[in-house]
């Protein structure tokens, strides 16, 4: 249930990513600076990603640092926004913190620990 619930909001957090990134400066909500929102956003759009494809980790690791890359190159298209080498860099280590995060989440959630045997 947990990974058909991840693999909406994984799409649905990426496509919102993309439509701000590529959206005129001026319609870009501002909630905190830009790196911590790069990095925040990024983080659980990898989080999510993890736990809707927990076992396609290599899958998961390039939609997301692909996104990071080319939503930052597709910025210089756009007459009023600007692509930085910096961003693209906190994007990719948000999504791949917001991975590692959800790997662990995934084992934690799988993890059942040995009972110890009380009947000797």
């Amino acid at each position: 249930m947990i990974q058909k619930v991840a693999v909406v909001v994984a799409w649905l957090a990426l496509a919102s990513i993309a439509f701000v990134t590529l959206s005129p400066i001026g319609a870009r909500p501002s909630v905190a600076s830009p790196h911590l929102e790069h990095f925040a956003a990024f983080a659980l759009t990898g989080l999510a990603f993890a736990l809707a494809y927990p076992n396609r980790i290599w899958l998961v690791v390039g939609i997301v640092a692909g996104a990071a890359f080319g939503l930052e190159t597709l910025q210089l298209l756009t007459p009023d926004r600007h692509a930085r080498a910096a961003d693209a860099l906190v994007k990719s280590l948000g999504g791949i913190s917001g991975i590692c995060a959800g790997q662990l989440m995934y084992f934690l959630l799988r993890f059942r620990p040995v009972q110890p045997d009380h009947s000797i």
